[in-house]
């Protein structure tokens, strides 16, 4: 089955990274979750604003994701929301973000979170922090592109 048939879902992306840092390569990966994990996320009830990947015993896990516990699991729901987790990958793929992010200046940072034909997967890109005169310029930018495309709407329609 292809992506466009409706099964996937994008339920959180994190705006912050594009902001913060130059996104050069992207990976999916799955995560290992707890049942009550998975049914907060479908609630969309998950934050990545301050998460980022770390590599431990050759295996990476996603540090600081904000995954509220779900309200009607009870006492068998998951009790700390911003535990580390296990993120699935193929042994390459561990390889190349590993050696990536012990490199000088380069981080991995969690991008968006989707729903997959019901299975959590998390977007992670390779990243490399900005400068500040960096992020003025990419807000100038913006801000130009925007106007740009405003005088050329108003032109268009008269």
């Amino acid at each position: 089955m292809s992506k466009s048939d409706g099964k996937v879902k994008v339920i959180a992306r994190n705006r912050k990274a594009q902001h913060e840092y130059d996104l050069e390569e992207t990976f999916q990966a799955g995560v290992a979750l707890m049942g009550s994990e998975i049914k907060s996320i479908r609630a969309n009830r998950i934050n990545l604003g301050e998460g980022f990947v770390q590599e431990r015993n050759g295996e990476l896990w996603l540090m600081g994701v904000h995954i509220s516990p779900y309200e009607q699991a009870g006492i068998f729901g998951h009790s700390d929301p911003i535990r580390p987790r296990k993120l699935l990958l193929h042994k390459a793929e561990i390889a190349k973000i590993r050696d990536r992010i012990r490199e000088r200046g380069y981080t991995a940072v969690p991008t968006a979170v989707i729903l997959d034909h019901g299975w959590a997967k998390i977007d992670i890109a390779l990243a490399r922090g900005k400068k500040l005169y960096d992020k003025r310029h990419a807000i100038a930018k913006r801000d130009t592109d925007r106007e740009i495309r405003r005088a050329l709407k108003e032109n268009y329609q008269d």
